[in-house]
Order: structure tokens, then C-alpha cells, then sequence
């Protein structure tokens, strides 16, 4: 929506501001950039709106509001509640003429004591859809009006809420069979939903409602029925509170081979045999579980397997989901062949795909793989990175077009005469051959880049030899950049989220290991570092870091994803601290989140806020499920530590999950990592270094390239080094570095092998693998 900036006065503008609280102006024409009322609604109390004055004379002079409805002055017609919100999400609607509320008492005390239906509006700040239904619904006057008469609104960041999101979108596939965002759901003022959607647009099209559409039907239905929509709740509310509850454990129940062997068949049947993933009309990521894939190839043999996950990675790399210029993936394919996506670009995302391509590389040795993890998180470094440590969330799908409105991939995507003005002819030639460029393009006359046709018919096309073909694009590519750079970018959502930042430093420590790039470990550590100085007298951590503020409440999956990734920096960064901060922030984890007899961990801890449902997720989907991490966890620190409640607990997780792995595995897929390593003897690898002298390079080397999934590795040197290291992994006590040389130890359950210096025969010891038996 186009925005332009504003000048207001200098130094006393916040006094003058605060003065002209109590000013005369009709109540939707504001003299100060927050109304006396919103559209339809009461007049906002007076220490609200001096609150808010305040906050928006704060935001300076170079303030750009989110909003087309500007005064002459460039200063917003519309301020609410949200101007207030630290997330960037909610900031995004701070000037929506709805009268938004944020999640909390305060609202459905409100609509209790109006008897009004609540509409709970949630989306991400990255989201293009929720862009859409802002601009042309919750930015509207009219559709306002209604909304504001009518109902309670609140807005979720469901990045920042994802207990809140979880619940209501299982309310949403339970009515309508899926869900997305935005999520729009309504519920009554104890918070019980009874209707639900995603996008609605702002006039009945297409057989589809209108948003005035659906809220006077609602405004009626809840008004003239009230009965009717007190039962739906309820039996929506059970309902949800059935689902989400999860499974308990009666026994120990440990799934089996069969389990991992049902997951493979699954995902053979379901592929697509030419593209890759799985999907008919859209694709994500997610959908195939390459590590699983490639750990079953490993343990069984399966060439099906790897060729399936390799086919999938392949066509991933080579379609427009793949920023081929700047590197790294966007969001998901909206058609089969990973060709044209919704180009917001993920933390998330792309931690993850950053680890399948270097499993996929230390599994096949193909180079293209490992450069596709270099380029990806190269990408997350120079796009995400925040100068105080630690990653942003995401960016925009959107970006600024010539008249100031938002347009999706404008920024990724060419035109064949833009590349024709930024490079001479016989470069540009070869750049629109090789990336696909034409003139008709995939997205509204402009071409998203890929790489389908190989080097040897563009070549042939061009008359020219491959290798000098090559040189060309690989000239041209920095020069492309420094054009595309030169335009306006998408935003960038600068709040970390720990989850998010916990995967990236998995991606981060086990590549820097594995690529032996320093870099990337130093910015995982870096990023480590940030986090765990943000945590409370009491060792909790929070979900959002934010102008070195941090924000709770912190969740599951940001205790287990930051475990996992000390860890993962325990590994590639060998400090003892790393281990204890792991095993600390476990402990909050096993005190504050564990369902004791039934196994598992719920998302929100036992003193947090209490919704419909305390959910247990075990669902692997765009975001591996806070139960499947921790359950790899529970097995590492065991192996790591030998402590027997951590092994007791991953048993308690994994046979309270056993039923629904058995009935459809594929609702697991990251939970079957955890399934892997619990049928298989972990690796307990021991490198000690002698005081002075060798360096551990060569011993390392195998290690970094080979595809070795269930391992625990500890890189230690004689001394002082090794007995901190021993008072924590009780397999490192007594080694020794043999005759002066770097040695390597490979042990099974404290049993080991014959030490060796020599990496070929610790090559061989690292490839010997169980078979899976049935």
C-alpha cells in the first residue's frame, strides 16, 4: 500500500502532540495522527490515546505509516492498540481503521461486557496473503465500521503465539479441512470459536464471501442464535481439546523397524517421479523429509530412497524457489516444478534445507550439493544476520513497484530488457538462456530465474564452449545483484525468534564443521552467545529478542531447538560451556514442560497462559514439532552423558507418540530421526589432540564428509581441556593421544574400538553401520 513520508515539527513535537489530546476535530479526522474514535467504534480513552500520541511523535520525523489514509501533513488518519506492540506484524495494522486489540484480558473483558463475538485475526508479517486481506479489507473505512460496531477484533502474531495459532487452526481444518493464513476465526467471549476461515476477500466473487459478507451473517447468527453457536463452540472446543492433547503412554512401547519401513513405502507411493517432492498443484519443502530418506538409505541399503531424495533436492536447487542470484530459498513452490513461489524468504526455511543439502553432500559427494548449502547460507548471513548476533525472521514476499504499491517478486524477478540494460549484449545472451528468461515470463510478465536446461544446450544455443559459458554467468551474477540491489528491497521482519535462531545454528555449526568455513561457526556462536544472555534469574529463556528487549513466553520448540543446536555447536565448536548450557536449559525443559507419566512435553509451560487446549504437537510439518527435537535431544545427552533419565525419558516420548507413528508415519517425519538413532548404536567419537604440536585437520577430514547421523563427537586436548570435557562425556576420561599424534576413538555403548592416527582406518570405523533388522 503506498506510504510517504511526513515532516513534523522538531523538538516540542511530542509536548505539542500531547496538547492537542483534548484539541477540537471530528472524531475520524484527527489533528495529530490518532483519532478521537475509530470508524464506527468508541471515542478511545484519554490515556490510551495520549499513550498513543506519545508513540507516534516517538517514531521521529522519518516515520513512514503503514497506510494510504494520510493527512496533507503524511501523517496517518488512523492510529489503534497496536501502534503500541513490539511485533512488526501487529505494528503492520497500528494504522488499520479497525479498532484492533492485541491478544490478552483486555479485549474479551470487552466483549463480555458488550456481549459481542471476538474475531481473532492472525497472520506473520512476511505473510502476502495477509498483506492482501489488510489492504483490501482491514484498511477499508466501511469494512472497518462494521467491524468495529459489531465485533471485538484482535490481532496474533502467530510467530509470536504459535500455542494460540496452533489451537485455532486446528479449529480451522476441523471446520473447513485445511487451513493458512491469514487465519480468521470467531469465537465468543470465553474465547470458544464457532466459525473459521483464511482469506476473505472485501465483496462476494468468485461463489466466494465477501469479509461484510460474513460478518453480517455472523453478527446475526450470534444475536438471533444465540444457542446454536453456544453448541457449535463447545463441541468445536472439545474437539480441539481431544486433538491437541496428544497420546499418553501406558506402556513402554518403542516402535520398531517397521515403523521406518512403512515411512519409506509411504513416501514412495506419494512422490512425484518427475519433479520431486509431493504435491499436485503447490510444493513445500517439508514434504519430503530428505535427511529421513537419506538416513534410511544409509541404514538399509535403499536406492529408491536416495534417488527420490536426490531427485527432489535436484529440481528444489534448479527451480525459482532457488534464488539463483543471491542465494538461498524462498517460502514454496505454488505449482509442481518448484518453478514460481511465494517469495518470502524463511529463517526456518532455509536452516533446514541448508542441512538436507549437506546431508545430501557428506551422502553422495556431489559438489553441487555442498555449494547449494554454501549459497544458502551465505544468503541467511548477509540477508538475516543482525549486528548485535543472532538472525531476523524473514523477509518480504513484497516489494515496492514504481507507483509505491506492493508488488510480490518484484524484486527476484527480470524482464529480458532489464537484463539487456544492466550487461552487454553477448552476456546478457547468455544469462537469458541459461536462467529461463522471456519475454511472456511466469509472473506478470516477469520471469523468475532457473536453471532447467543444461550447460551443454545452452552452450550449443549460444555457440560458445560450455566452460566459457560458465565464465560468463559466473562474471555477471555479482554485477546482476548490484542492479537488483539498487532496488527497493522487501521489508525484513528484525525480531529473533529463539526457535528459528536454534535451527540456524544447527545449519551453521554442523556446516562450518563440515565445509570448514570458521565464519559460520563464529556466527553461530555469536548467535548462542546473544540468546542465552537474554535468559532470566531462573534460567528461562525468551521466545523474541527485539531491540535488546526480550519478550516471553518462550515455548517448546525454543528449549528444543536451541538444545539441539548447542549441541550441534558442542561439535564444531569444542567448549565444554556449549554442553552444560544444553544440558541447563534441558532441565527447565524436563521441570517445566514434561507430562511426567504420559510422556512428552507440552508447548506451553505449567505457569503460562491456560487456552482451550494444552497442546502436546507432534506433527512434522513446515517446522519440525517441538517432541520430535527433544526426543533426538533425550538420546544425545544420554549418549553424551550416560544419564539414565535422559534415555528414560526418550522412551517415554517416543512409545507415547508409537500409535500415531505406526498408523501414518509420515505425520512424523522428524521424529523418525529420533526413531533412527534409537534402533542404532550411536557412534561415541573421541579426537584427542596431544598439548602441544599436532593439529587434528587429517584425523578430522572423514568425519566432515561422511554421511555419519547418529554420532556424538567430542574434540578434546590433553590436559586441563580433556578432564573438563570427561567431568561432562564420561567417554572422553583416560584417552590419550597415542605416541604424540592426533588419535581417534570410535566407541559403541562405552565400548571401543582399537584407538588409531591413521584417518583411513578411522574412515573405516566411521562407514561400519548397523543394518536395520526387522
Amino acid at each position: 500500500m503506498a506510504t510517504r513520508r511526513h515532516s513534523w515539527p522538531g523538538a516540542l513535537l511530542a509536548a505539542v502532540l500531547l496538547q492537542a489530546v483534548a484539541a477540537s476535530g471530528t472524531a475520524e479526522s484527527p489533528t495529530d495522527g490518532v483519532p478521537l474514535a475509530l470508524p464506527g467504534a468508541p471515542p478511545l480513552p484519554d490515556a490510551l490515546r495520549a499513550r498513543l500520541v506519545r508513540a507516534l511523535a516517538e517514531r521521529g520525523p522519518d516515520y513512514v505509516p503503514r497506510t494510504r489514509h494520510l493527512g496533507p501533513d503524511g501523517a496517518p488518519r488512523y492510529t489503534n492498540r497496536l501502534l503500541l506492540e513490539a511485533s512488526p506484524y501487529l505494528q503492520q495494522h497500528a494504522h488499520n481503521p479497525v479498532n484492533w486489540f492485541p491478544w490478552g484480558d483486555e479485549a474479551f473483558d470487552v466483549a463480555q461486557r458488550l456481549d459481542r463475538p471476538v474475531l481473532v485475526s492472525i497472520g506473520y508479517s512476511t505473510c502476502h496473503w495477509c498483506h492482501v486481506m489488510e489492504e483490501e479489507s482491514f484498511d477499508d473505512p466501511e469494512i472497518a465500521r462494521i467491524l468495529n460496531q459489531g465485533f471485538v477484533a484482535i490481532k496474533v502474531d502467530r510467530e509470536v503465539r504459535p500455542d494460540i495459532d496452533s489451537v485455532y487452526m486446528t479449529v480451522a481444518h476441523a471446520l473447513n479441512g485445511s487451513g493458512g493464513w491469514p487465519l480468521n476465526v470467531w469465537v465468543t467471549p470465553s474465547r470458544e470459536p464457532f466459525y473459521a476461515g483464511t482469506y476473505f476477500p472485501p465483496k462476494d466473487r468468485g461463489g466466494r464471501p465477501g469479509l461484510p459478507t460474513v460478518l453480517a451473517g455472523l453478527s446475526e447468527t450470534y444475536r438471533s442464535e444465540p444457542d446454536r453457536v453456544q453448541g457449535v463452540s463447545r463441541r468445536l472446543t472439545e474437539r480441539v481439546r481431544r486433538q491437541l492433547a496428544g497420546q499418553s503412554a501406558t506402556q513402554t512401547r518403542l516402535p520398531g523397524p517397521a515403523v521406518l519401513k512403512h515411512a519409506a513405502a509411504r513416501y514412495r507411493e506419494r512422490v512425484d517421479r518427475t519433479w520431486g517432492g509431493i504435491g499436485r498443484r503447490q510444493k513445500f519443502p517439508s514434504q519430503v523429509p530428505i535427511r529421513f530418506l537419506l538416513r534410511y538409505h544409509r541404514r538399509t541399503g535403499d536406492t529408491e530412497s536416495l534417488a527420490l531424495a536426490v531427485l527432489t533436492l535436484e529440481n528444489m536447487a534448479a527451480g525459482g524457489m532457488n534464488d539463483h542470484l543471491g542465494g538461498g530459498f524462498h517460502r514454496y513452490s505454488t505449482d509442481p516444478r518448484w518453478l514460481v513461489p511465494h517469495f518470502e524468504k524463511m529463517l526456518y526455511d532455509n536452516a533446514l534445507l541448508a542441512l538436507a543439502y549437506l546431508e545430501a553432500w557428506q551422502a553422495t559427494s556431489r559438489e553441487d550439493f555442498a555449494r547449494v548449502t554454501r549459497e544458502t547460507l551465505e544468503a541467511v548471513l548477509r540477508e538475516l544476520g543482525l549486528p548485535e548476533g543472532g538472525f531476523a525472521s524473514a523477509t518480504d514476499a513484497d516489494s515496492p513497484g514504481e507507483d509505491g504499491e506492493p508488488e510480490e517478486g518484484l524484486f527476484f524477478t527480470w524482464t529480458p530488457s532489464e537484463i539487456r540494460t544492466a550487461l552487454p549484449p553477448d552476456e546478457a545472451a547468455a544469462v537469458i538462456a541459461w536462467y529461463g528468461v522471456t519475454p511472456s515470463g511466469h509472473l506478470d510478465g516477469r520471469s523468475v530465474l532457473h536453471t532447467w536446461r543444461t550447460m551443454a544446450e545452452v552452450s550449443a544455443e549460444l555457440g560458445r564452449p560450455a566452460d566459457e559459458v560458465r565464465e560468463i554467468l559466473e562474471g555477471t551474477r555479482p554485477r546482476l545483484l548490484r542492479v537488483r540491489a539498487a532496488r527497493p528491497p522487501p521489508l525484513r521482519d528484525d525480531k529473533l525468534l529463539v526457535a528459528w535462531n536454534g535451527l540456524a545454528i544447527s545449519a551453521l555449526a554442523r556446516a562450518g564443521f563440515a565445509l570448514e568455513e570458521p565464519r559460520w561457526t563464529e556466527a553461530a556462536r555469536s548467535a548462542a552467545d546473544r540468546i542465552l544472555s537474554k535468559r532470566t534469574q531462573a534460567g528461562h529463556l525468551p521466545r523474541v529478542i527485539q531491540a535488546e528487549r526480550a519478550q516471553g513466553p518462550a515455548f517448546l520448540e525454543d528449549y528444543a531447538f536451541l538444545v539441539a543446536g548447542l549441541l550441534d555447536l558442542y561439535e564444531a565448536d569444542p567448549d565444554p560451556r556449549w554442553l552444560r548450557e544444553a544440558l541447563a536449559l534441558q532441565r527447565v525443559l524436563d521441570s517445566s514442560y514434561a507430562d511426567a507419566e504420559g510422556g512428552g512435553y507440552y508447548r506451553t509451560a505449567v505457569d503460562q497462559e491456560r487456552l482451550l487446549a494444552r497442546e502436546k504437537p507432534d506433527v512434522d510439518s513446515a517446522l519440525p514439532s517441538g517432541n520430535s527435537v527433544a526426543a533426538l535431544n533425550l538420546l544425545r545427552l544420554h549418549d553424551l552423558g550416560g544419564d539414565p533419565s535422559h534415555l528414560a525419558r526418550a522412551g517415554l516420548l517416543l512409545s507415547s507418540f508409537s500409535s500415531s507413528l505406526e498408523l501414518d508415519p509420515t505425520r512424523h517425519s522428524e521424529l523418525l530421526s529420533a526413531v533412527d538413532a534409537s534402533l542404532d548404536a550411536t557412534k561415541e567419537i573421541v579426537v584427542v589432540t596431544p598439548r602441544s604440536g599436532s593439529e587434528p585437520e587429517a584425523m578430522l577430514r572423514p568425519l566432515r564428509r561422511l554421511h555419519v547421523p547418529n554420532r556424538t563427537l567430542s574434540i578434546v586436548r590433553e590436559g586441563p581441556d580433556l578432564a573438563a570435557h570427561a567431568a561432562l562425556v564420561p567417554v572422553v576420561s583416560g584417552k590419550v593421544a597415542r605416541g604424540g599424534q592426533v588419535t581417534a576413538y570410535v566407541c559403541e555403548n562405552r565400548v571401543c574400538e582399537l584407538p588409531t592416527t591413521d584417518p583411513e582406518v578411522f574412515a573405516g570405523q566411521l562407514t561400519e553401520r548397523r543394518p536395520l533388522n526387522p
